[in-house]
């Protein structure tokens, strides 16, 4: 499975789903839930755009059951109700796992082997990122009415050279690896979910990343 990331001008996080810009993007539906998944599975999507400084991301959950309560950079968000997006750059070293809860917090690492190389980035690597959301910094007690949000982030083709040395040049026809997930580990409704299908119960499995081709 490919998901192929179209080029548009003037993308703004906080525009609409469906508005002007954002219906040109591709939709990814993350649907595959773990069968150790509670019986809540949120409807959850994503769509990418690019232009030439970076990706922007936008992903929508329709969701219940949600809580956010880590707010400091490199906190573990993936126990609160959170979207991630893993994403091994062409020619680069590595991959990058943002994971993204619902408040507005972000943890990302750099990955060369699973679980036994990797590193925190920090706030100088990630600099000229930008980030969006619908939800206040903390939900807490957890809201159990149906809540649908979006997470947004824009993430500068700077960070991927400055992380993973990946190189310049001319991203149309690029062919990168990613996978996107939605987790939500100490909810009252866990789950967990990926786009592409995964041969473990572990969302740091690159060998099952899909494609996403730059228009």
């Amino acid at each position: 499975m490919s998901y192929i990331i179209k080029r548009a001008a003037n993308v703004q996080l906080k525009d609409p789903w469906e508005g002007t810009v954002w219906s040109k993007a591709n939709v990814v539906d993350i649907d595959i839930f773990r069968d150790r998944s509670s019986d809540h599975h949120p409807k959850t999507q994503c769509k990418l755009l690019y232009d030439d400084q970076g990706i922007s991301g936008l992903f929508r959950v329709e969701d219940r059951y949600v809580r956010s309560v880590a707010t400091q950079f490199q906190d573990s968000v993936c126990k609160d109700s959170c979207v991630e997006f893993f994403v091994e750059p062409a020619g680069g070293k590595g991959y990058l796992n943002f994971e993204f809860n619902c408040g507005g917090t972000m943890l990302v690492h750099q990955v060369f082997i699973p679980r036994k190389d990797y590193r925190l980035l920090t706030e100088a690597d990630v600099a000229g990122m930008r980030q969006f959301v619908t939800l206040p910094p903390v939900v807490e007690p957890e809201i159990t009415e149906p809540t649908t949000w979006r997470r947004g982030f824009f993430i500068p083709f700077a960070v991927f050279r400055r992380t993973t040395g990946m190189p310049a040049g001319a991203l149309s026809g690029q062919i990168w690896r990613a996978n996107f997930y939605k987790c939500a580990d100490h909810t009252s409704h866990p789950h967990w979910a990926s786009w592409q299908p995964l041969t473990a119960t572990d969302f740091h499995l690159p060998e099952c990343f899909g494609e996403i081709t730059f228009e």
